[in-house]
């Protein structure tokens, strides 16, 4: 075991990408279930920035879990120093990838160590390196919990009824908008392993990236309006959400469903009228599920695109390099040994 510290970043107070302090912090100890995890790479995810932003209250939650200072990430790919004695999945020297404790903002991945509940691990594929595994975990539950298996019966804080995936198959044409980022890109793959077709939506510049990963057809957003182009299809995943999504309710057949991944704003009468059914989910940490996912990443099936990487000491930069936004794929941190 090494020494009592380790490196890591922090924020001490909410505010812009140079709120994040890399240095010495306690390494963890692993509680009962857990294992301690040392951190080979990071990725990174929009609550990152929310909480560095002074977002501390997960949606559902009625107060704050969060104290300052406060050690930011959930997604992880790394190796197994330690575990509880009660874990017996894994063992000291496993290669293991995960989401941590999602949903809320205790994650604490962006460091050399991390404690990790063994039931949010699975082991990393073989086939890839850390840097594409630390990708995988958010995004592709994501994209898997929307489009494949919800796999747990948890409540949405966003809705009273269980979001349900779409049956995807040969005769089912999806929409994927926000195609090129982490879950869009992701979810365009799913939809492809499953025998859909797909349409992305994205900017010009991601056109070739997008038809590589086997989109049947591209819509640059920014000449086109996809809704005055786009009709009568099955699903429609929406990973931008936000006011804006109402407009794809024009591209779905009757009995068609719209999936924002952030919850839109829907009026409940024109979609009834209009026979879609709109839903979201909150994704969850799910180890069973990211085996299932990594067996996809081994095969080559699925895979992870790294828009950049950054050294952990250079977190503000990949915050930075977030927020100027265009991301293909995601950006990850690396942790020197």
């Amino acid at each position: 075991m090494p020494t009592h510290t380790m490196r890591a970043v922090r924020i001490h107070e909410y505010g812009g990408p140079e709120v994040l302090r890399y240095e010495e912090a306690p390494i963890p100890e692993p509680g009962p279930g857990e294992v301690l995890v040392r951190v080979h790479a990071v990725g990174i995810n929009p609550p990152d920035w929310y909480l560095r932003g002074g977002l501390t209250k997960m949606p559902g939650e009625t107060e704050s879990t969060v104290t300052l200072p406060v050690i930011p990430g959930t997604d992880v790919s790394g190796v197994v120093e330690a575990v509880a004695t009660d874990v017996d999945d894994f063992a000291v020297g496993d290669e293991v990838f995960g989401l941590l404790r999602f949903p809320s903002f205790d994650g604490r991945a962006y460091a050399e160590y991390v404690a990790a509940p063994a039931s949010d691990l699975a082991r990393k594929p073989a086939g890839i390196d850390h840097v594409h595994a630390a990708g995988a975990p958010m995004a592709g539950l994501t994209a898997w919990q929307f489009l494949i298996d919800l796999g747990h019966d948890h409540p949405s804080p966003f809705q009273t009824a269980r979001h349900r995936p779409t049956a995807l198959g040969a005769g089912t044409t999806v929409l994927v908008n926000g195609a090129a980022g982490g879950v869009g890109h992701m979810a365009v793959q799913l939809a492809k392993w499953k025998g859909a077709r797909v349409i992305a939506v994205a900017s010009g510049a991601h056109e070739s990236f997008l038809r590589d990963l086997g989109a049947d057809q591209f819509i640059d957003y920014t000449k086109t309006r996809p809704e005055e182009v786009v009709h009568d299809i099955d699903l429609v995943l929406d990973t931008v959400g936000g006011p804006d999504s109402r407009r794809f309710l024009r591209t779905l057949k009757r009995g068609g469903s719209h999936f924002p991944v952030f919850p839109g704003d829907f009026d409940e009468e024109e979609t009834a009228k209009l026979g879609i059914t709109v839903s979201t989910a909150q994704v969850r940490s799910n180890g069973a599920q990211l085996a299932e996912l990594g067996r996809l990443l081994e095969k080559g099936t699925v895979s992870v695109a790294i828009d950049s990487t950054f050294a952990l000491a250079e977190a503000r930069a990949a915050h930075e390099r977030a927020a100027r936004g265009h991301i293909q794929g995601k950006i990850v941190l690396t942790v020197e040994d």
